[in-house]
């Protein structure tokens, strides 16, 4: 159950999360060096994949079965897309571009949780997807700048995140954490073993090898992280301190490679981030509507 009362002991998680995104895209950066996103899934998934198995030979793998085999693959394929997306976009637009565009993440899952969970689509939800449209236009600055394909690879990164947590929702309703990690990191080391494999999937240097190495554990590291945060402190004060992330993020891109700090990235992501509160403020009253109705 969340608690209300600890919102110290999530931001001091959700300090980890952003720590770990924000060592996972230098560390992206410095990978694709030499492999291309493909390659640089695979290796991430096979690291993943020696983690959780360490973990389960202590805590046995029988809760790796599963009744729901095709919901894992479907999440796991389009995990798979956006994580290759956020890994392309870190190549060709800035940090906090990329992130920016990333937030829209909540947005998507609002407008597709109908689709997909039955859920209505209501004016609050129009209102939202407005305010995230809204604020990706200032982010990209069409006519003002060139629109790129990595800003077409950071929004193709956040609808593909976004069905991963809808089929998440879903599977998070049979299995265990520990079972869906491990579904998904041995499936998306195959994927990038088969999609790598025409180039053949080459071993990395000795410089690249601790990046990868930092790859493999903060996406772990990441995800375990905001999860935490929001088992201490409910989504509406969790999601503002994500927002963090963007200057953190961008203050990196300046410092280590000379990107400018650019005031319509923090405009508009100040509008998304207004967007995803919205949303996340819908979904409590939605929940607590439901509980009158039932009592």
């Amino acid at each position: 159950m969340t608690d209300e009362s600890r919102p110290l002991l999530a931001a001091a998680w959700m300090l980890g999360a952003i720590a770990s995104f924000t060592l996972m895209a230098v560390a992206g950066r410095a990978v694709q060096a030499e492999m291309n996103s493909f390659e640089l899934m695979a290796w991430r998934s096979a690291i993943g994949f020696a983690i959780i198995s360490a973990i389960l030979a202590r805590k046995g793998f029988a809760q790796v079965r599963t009744a729901v085999p095709w919901l894992h693959v479907k999440r796991n394929v389009f995990h798979f897309a956006g994580q290759n997306l956020w890994f392309t976009g870190l190549m060709l637009i800035p940090l906090g571009q990329l992130v920016a565009l990333e937030f829209t993440n909540p947005i998507w899952v609002a407008l597709l949780a109908p689709f997909f969970l039955g859920e209505r689509f209501t004016p609050r939800r129009a209102l939202v997807a407005a305010l995230a449209f809204a604020g990706v236009l200032v982010v990209a600055r069409p006519g003002v700048a060139p629109l790129e394909w990595g800003h077409a690879a950071g929004l193709g990164a956040a609808l593909g995140f976004a069905l991963n947590t809808i089929y998440t929702r879903r599977l998070m309703a049979h299995d265990s954490v520990l079972c869906v990690l491990f579904w998904m990191t041995l499936s998306q080391a195959a994927m990038g073993a088969a999609l790598g494999a025409a180039g053949g999937i080459p071993l990395p240097s000795l410089d690249v090898m601790p990046w990868l190495l930092v790859v493999g554990v903060t996406g772990l590291s990441a995800h375990y992280s905001l999860t935490s945060a929001l088992r201490h402190a409910p989504a509406t004060i969790v999601a503002p301190m994500e927002f963090l992330r963007l200057p953190v993020v961008a203050i990196v891109g300046a410092l280590v490679y000379a990107e400018p700090l650019l005031l319509s990235v923090f405009a508009g992501g100040a509008v998304i981030l207004a967007a995803n509160v919205l949303n996340v403020s819908g979904q409590r009253l939605r929940r607590r509507d439901r509980g009158v109705a039932a009592s």
